[in-house]
């Protein structure tokens, strides 16, 4: 608790290291890159995984390493980074791990990654993890799949349609990466964005209407 007090008082609320956030704007603090690989399965007719890659900013890898750089030694060996993988593993849960994952517009109910892994590379913290659905997700009708933070603190974008990956991919599907317009998603969503949308420091799901996303249509 201590850390994650630290943390706080530093002004950087990355939900996977912070488990109360207050913010004081929608704007976000933290800033990575992702890449998404879908995995389909061996007959190519439902994905069976995800494949998550996050690349943290420099200033943002810079405070973890302060912060869990025990020895002083200015880089993290396998301890400090499982201190860091832990934490981030524990505290994401409670926030599906950041993931938006749909079925012609219903929520896909995920299973909680099996582990998560930290590293520091060029001074930037990457995080990696695989998430699977409860039942294997079947490449029919209209699959949404991407990454939001609800809390706002922390904006992870695809910077490269190519990011968003799915090998194999059957002729029976088209791919397309959305990037929302912040102007028209606000527009088109006056009616539910409320006061407690832009000040609640738990985060509402109404966050996901600004992030990219994949978007696969499939005929059955």
């Amino acid at each position: 608790m201590a850390l994650k007090r630290r943390l706080i008082r530093l002004g950087l609320a990355l939900a996977g290291l912070v488990a109360a956030t207050a913010p004081a704007s929608v704007h976000p603090h933290v800033f990575a890159e992702a890449r998404l690989d879908v995995v389909l399965s061996p007959d190519h007719k439902s994905i069976t995984a995800l494949r998550h890659l996050w690349r943290f900013d420099d200033l943002f890898s810079s405070t973890v390493l302060m912060e869990f750089d025990k020895n002083s030694d200015l880089k993290l060996d396998d301890a400090e980074l499982k201190e860091v993988s832990d934490t981030i593993f524990t505290s994401l849960a409670e926030y599906n791990y950041f993931q938006l994952v749909t079925l012609d517009g219903k929520d896909v109910k995920m299973k909680p990654p099996a582990a998560l892994m930290a590293n520091l590379e060029n001074n930037q913290l990457i995080v990696l993890f695989e998430s699977t659905p409860e039942t294997p997700i079947p490449l029919s009708g209209k699959i949404d799949l991407g990454i939001y933070d609800p809390t706002f603190y922390t904006a992870i974008d695809f910077t490269e349609d190519e990011n968003m990956a799915v090998e194999g991919l059957p002729s029976s599907c088209t791919r397309t990466v959305i990037r929302p317009d912040p102007d028209t998603a606000i527009a088109q969503n006056q009616q539910t964005l409320t006061d407690a949308f832009f000040n609640d420091p738990t985060g509402t799901d109404m966050s996901k209407i600004f992030a990219t996303k994949l978007e696969l249509t499939c005929q059955a």
